[in-house]
């Protein structure tokens, strides 16, 4: 089991649907899905530069996405099944409005940005645990530089 299946996508598009445009494509769904955890693990890991150690939470995203059934989170479940249509019904238009889909993956992918920058958060995520002690090898982190300017434009 994954995060997100096949069976989960009832909520997100019809069967009907998935079946006229995967058209004998059993790879199409699964794919779309795997390529949407993808995008939205993307927006939760931590990457490497310095801005990013000013206090936003830091998803442990292995976990979060570990969790199968009743565990998973179900905003941030609902918001990967809408970004897997989304990739799924750009192979074809049959009976889907994409407009309404593109807007849909829009406001999946700003609240992702959101997430991932802290503005928004998601009770019972997972986050990495940020206060262990560096060993005697590592050194501390250390921050030089100065403020920005101050305009009165």
């Amino acid at each position: 089991m994954a995060f997100l299946e096949i069976e989960d996508m009832g909520s997100a598009i019809y069967d009907y649907q998935i079946e006229q445009i995967a058209d004998g494509n059993d790879e199409a769904m699964p794919d779309a899905i795997n390529a949407a955890i993808e995008e939205v693990k993307a927006y939760l890991t931590q990457n490497d530069r310095k801005e990013y150690n000013d206090g936003r939470p830091h998803y442990d995203v292995e976990k979060i996405f570990s969790k199968i059934g009743t565990e998973r989170n179900a905003l941030l479940l609902q918001k990967t099944k809408t970004i897997a249509k989304f990739h799924f019904i750009d192979l074809c238009n049959a009976d889907i409005l994409y407009e309404r889909a593109q807007k849909n993956y829009d406001r999946a992918i700003a609240f992702l940005v959101k997430l991932s920058k802290g503005d928004v958060t998601i009770s019972g995520l997972d986050l990495i645990d940020d206060t262990e002690v560096p060993g005697e090898d590592e050194p501390l982190p250390y921050r030089s530089g100065s403020r920005k300017k101050f305009n009165h434009e």
